[in-house]
């Protein structure tokens, strides 16, 4: 009996342990979210601000690996934006996709802009299941 449970619970383990892989595997190789929160500093001009909106639209078109782009201003009645006005998120087909896009030159010069213009930058990143 105690052989019996010993093999049904190592079964159980193996088919556990196997499953967890795979979920995680599946997981690491889904669609690349990276979500970016911009609060600019009160100095920055609306034109600034609509300049930078338009270099981040045209940053999208020229890095290939970027699958998918879009971008909108906080509209929430909630009150928990803290002070972040804009949102950019930026899709990737996968994670290799994320690390071709942070070094490339394009989104070098990207943030060379936008620097002097930011007072907080929030960057979450997610694999989409």
């Amino acid at each position: 009996m105690k052989m019996k449970s010993f093999f049904l619970v190592g079964t159980l383990g193996f088919w556990l342990c196997l499953w967890g892989m795979t979920s995680f595997a599946s997981a690491e190789t889904g669609p690349y979210r990276h979500v970016v929160l911009f609060q600019f500093k009160a100095s920055a001009t609306a034109e600034q601000v609509a300049g930078l909106e338009q270099a981040f639209v045209e940053l999208s078109q020229k890095i290939p690996e970027v699958t998918d782009f879009e971008w909108g201003t906080n509209v929430s009645p909630e009150g928990l934006a803290e002070d972040f006005t804009h949102c950019f998120l930026v899709t990737f087909k996968d994670k290799s996709g994320l690390e071709a896009y942070l070094p490339h030159p394009e989104h070098q010069a990207f943030v060379a802009k936008l620097k002097p213009l930011l007072e907080k930058v929030c960057v979450v990143d997610y694999v989409a299941r």
